[in-house]
């Protein structure tokens, strides 16, 4: 079987660090890439540049405060691209507001979640994501 891929679109070391090793107490297999802003997730996205040979992932993980481009930004392109929408979008962001709540869903993000802090909060949240998008969802094949 396969890894599972995902994309982390996230500029904060300290958050990517923490999923890190969040993933790596996975009981799944998990293919984790990192993109530091949103013009790198795009690149990734369509094998620009120095991601000619990515895979595409399994699921996203966008943070919506990013360089370059927003989160927000990313998930209009990702969702409006016939191939690139059928990929889970998980908004993983430390915005609370409404608006951004609404807009995300508006735009066909797949979930909105919270951004804890701390490894142990941020590991029972990464442990709720994996038991729902790879033990109860059937994700795509890529």
């Amino acid at each position: 079987m396969k890894p599972i891929s995902i994309l982390l679109v996230e500029d904060n070391p300290g958050d990517v660090l923490l999923a890190r090793l969040a993933f790596e107490k996975s009981k799944f297999s998990v293919s984790m890439e990192v993109a530091m802003d949103g013009e790198e997730a795009l690149d990734y996205l369509y094998k620009k540049g120095r991601f000619t040979d990515a895979s595409t992932p399994d699921l996203i993980l966008l943070d919506l405060n990013l360089p370059a481009r927003s989160g927000s930004e990313i998930l209009a392109d990702i969702k409006n691209d016939d191939e690139l929408k059928v990929i889970p979008v998980i908004i993983l962001t430390t915005s609370q507001a409404e608006w951004d709540i609404m807009r995300c869903y508006k735009l066909h993000a797949n979930c909105f979640v919270n951004k804890p802090f701390g490894f142990e909060s941020f590991d029972k949240v990464v442990t709720s994501i994996e038991d729902f998008w790879f033990s109860i969802v059937r994700l795509p094949v890529n």
